[in-house]
């Protein structure tokens, strides 16, 4: 049976002895690694392999599968992404708002580290790699709790994390994982105010809600994108097909994925079968509101899947090759169907009317808010983060990926010559 409370007390002092250390020890640390992940790849796709057999004996969806699988491009994928956090500045120490007042005292902010993280996460074994880089390179201990369908997977990976933080000398407490699959341990983590200063979670909607209402820790939500993309009147439909396909097609199983297409009127009869025949060759299905409906099956003649959208289908992340579509009358019923439906993940105009992309992006509130290009973007290596642990709907703390400033805080530091207050 294992002791969340001992594991939380030896993160702490991990994290104590953490925030001291230099980035040159963090460095070695995240670049040892790197390499024993590839040095281990056989003994990790092996592990994983076990896993994806099992989840599919289990009948889990193809996008939980797919999230689930590793390959030796996407390992040699996370052991680069881990090279980069490396490569990336140290945040913890630097100073910000540094000023002098009027009676002398000199006044800054100096980033520090959180000090322990709570991740509890589905499915995604990669994620366990990036959580324990930025986590590190932040100068965080983190407890690590996946789901019990990527346990051999992770175990794989955790050995790899060892190896990495006995080469640079850090202690091997700094990453804990909780490699038991009893639900019970993720409602004690969340309870674990006395020893963890933040919570992120990284999976469904369901997942989230059971943490917010659960913790005594606070706790980051976000990562559930019901995202959308609206093509105005004047978009360049060429360049917008190219857009929606790669937002929709790249990677359909991920939260920035395209959801919902919404369609200006002018343009629907003539761009809605474009569209439809370009993404039916990469085996989409649509959903599609009455007005779709009928100028998709006018001009189908069996070429695509389509169907009417549910009650229920504009607030689904679909995580699948399914697009719901629906024409709308301008910029205006575009946001504000946004507005109704969307969880602040992603969301985009294609336009060419400057004003109308300003509209947009001032009153469109999500967390990555773009115009003119594909919602797959809203990644911390996308973004030039090296990595990311979260993507936060929240606007408190952080919002949008959570990489290396977003695991810090900041103290104040007052400098003064023998000041005392009148």
């Amino acid at each position: 049976m294992l002791d969340l409370k001992q594991l939380g007390q030896k993160a702490g002092a991990a994290a104590r002895s953490l925030a001291t250390v230099p980035r040159e020890q963090k460095d070695t640390a995240l670049y040892a690694i790197a390499d024993a992940l590839l040095s281990e790849q056989e003994d990790i796709l092996t592990a994983n392999r076990a896993d994806v057999a099992e989840a599919q004996e289990n009948g889990l969806s193809e996008a939980l599968i797919d999230r689930l699988t590793l390959t030796p491009e996407r390992l040699a994928n996370i052991a680069a992404d881990t090279r980069k956090v490396a490569e990336l500045p140290d945040p913890v120490g630097e100073e910000f708002d540094a000023r002098t007042l009027e009676n002398g005292l000199r006044v800054c902010k100096r980033r520090t580290p959180l000090g322990v993280l709570g991740v509890i996460y589905e499915s995604r074994p990669n994620v366990t790699i990036d959580i324990a880089a930025l986590a590190l390179k932040s100068g965080n201990a983190v407890i690590l709790r996946g789901g019990k369908e990527t346990l051999r997977s992770n175990k794989a990976l955790i050995k790899a994390v060892q190896r990495g933080l006995e080469e640079a000398d850090l202690p091997g407490d700094s990453v804990q994982y909780i490699d038991d699959p009893d639900r019970r341990y993720v409602l004690e983590l969340l309870r674990l105010h006395e020893y963890v200063d933040m919570i992120i979670p990284r999976g469904g909607a369901g997942l989230h809600q059971f943490c917010r209402e659960n913790a005594t820790v606070p706790v980051i939500t976000g990562g559930v994108g019901v995202c959308h993309l609206f093509v105005d009147a004047s978009a360049d439909l060429d360049r917008a097909l190219d857009v929606l396909q790669n937002a929709k097609v790249q990677r359909p199983s991920v939260c920035n994925a395209l959801d919902t297409a919404l369609i200006h009127r002018a343009i629907a009869a003539d761009f809605l079968p474009r569209l439809a025949d370009r993404l039916a060759q990469d085996g989409v299905r649509f959903k599609a509101d009455e007005e779709a409906l009928a100028i998709l099956e006018a001009a189908s003649n069996g070429r695509w899947q389509v169907e009417p959208a549910g009650p229920g289908d504009w607030d689904t992340e679909w995580l699948s090759l399914v697009l719901g579509i629906k024409v709308v009358g301008g910029l205006e019923e575009a946001i504000e169907h946004i507005q109704a439906h969307s969880t602040g993940h992603s969301d985009g105009i294609l336009t060419q009317d400057q004003m109308h992309a300003d509209r947009f992006v001032d009153r469109v509130d999500s967390a990555a808010v773009y115009v003119n290009a594909s919602t797959r973007f809203t990644d911390g290596a996308q973004f030039g983060l090296g990595a990311e642990v979260a993507i936060s709907t929240q606007k408190l703390h952080a919002r949008g990926p959570m990489a290396l400033r977003e695991l810090t805080t900041y103290k104040w530091i007052i400098i003064g010559d023998g000041h005392v207050r009148a």
